[in-house]
C-alpha cells in the first residue's frame, strides 16, 4: 500500500534569478540619464548598468537589448493613457484633453525619450511600429470617442475624420512643449481649444 503521506514543497533552483523592484526601477531610472548624456545611438547596456549601479547581467536579465529596454519605458507611459473626456460639450472634451495632453507631455517620457525614438524610427521600422502601437493608436481612440460624441450632439457632422481630429488637437501642444519646447502662457490652452473646435467645424 503506498503512502499518502504530503509531497514537500518545491523548492526555488539555486542560482534562481529573483528580479528585485528597486533594481528594475533603478535601472529605468539610469536609463533617462544617459539618454539624456549621450542620446540613444550612443547609449549602452554598460552605460545604463554603471549609472544605476548594478552589473549588465542585471540587465539583460530583465530587457534582451537596450531597444527593449526604451520600448518598455515608452509603454509604460502610454498604458497610463488619456482618458477619454465626457463633459457634455466638444469645447469641454477638447479643453480637458489639452490639459491632460500638456501634463504627459511634460513627462520626461515624452520631452527626452520619444524625440530620440523618433529619429531612429526613421532607420529601424521595429521602433517606428512599437511607438505607433504604444502611442498613436490609443490617442486615435480617444479622439474617435470625442468626435463620436460630439456628432451624437450635433456638433460636429457625420464622417469627421478622428485623425484629423487628433492632428488639430494635439499636433500644436506637441510642437510647442516637446519640439519647441517653449512653455505655456496664461489662455493659451482655452485659446488652442477654441482654435481646434473651430477647425473641426470648418
Amino acid at each position: 500500500m503506498t503512502s499518502s503521506a504530503p509531497r514537500p514543497p518545491r523548492r526555488v533552483p539555486a542560482g534562481a534569478a529573483v528580479l528585485r523592484e528597486d533594481v528594475t526601477e533603478a535601472i529605468r531610472a539610469a536609463v533617462f540619464e544617459e539618454l539624456a548624456a549621450v542620446g540613444f545611438s550612443r547609449m549602452s547596456i554598460e552605460g545604463i548598468a554603471r549609472r544605476a549601479g548594478v552589473g549588465k547581467t542585471a540587465v539583460y536579465r530583465r530587457w534582451k537589448s537596450k531597444l527593449h529596454l526604451v520600448l518598455d519605458l515608452v509603454t509604460a507611459f502610454a498604458a497610463q493613457g488619456l482618458p477619454a473626456p465626457a463633459t457634455g460639450s466638444l469645447y469641454g472634451d477638447v479643453r480637458a484633453l489639452l490639459a491632460v495632453a500638456s501634463h504627459a507631455l511634460r513627462h520626461p517620457v515624452a520631452s527626452q525619450v520619444i524625440p530620440d525614438l523618433l529619429v531612429e524610427a526613421a532607420r529601424q521600422p521595429a521602433i517606428a511600429d512599437a511607438i505607433k502601437a504604444a502611442l498613436l493608436d490609443p490617442q486615435k481612440g480617444v479622439a474617435a470617442a470625442v468626435v463620436r460624441d460630439a456628432v451624437a450632439r450635433g456638433e460636429l457632422p457625420g464622417g469627421t475624420d478622428p485623425e484629423r481630429a487628433l492632428e488639430l488637437i494635439v499636433g500644436p501642444l506637441y510642437w510647442r512643449l516637446v519640439v519647441v519646447r517653449d512653455g505655456l502662457p496664461k489662455g493659451y490652452l482655452d485659446g488652442l481649444a477654441a482654435a481646434a473646435v473651430a477647425g473641426l467645424k470648418a
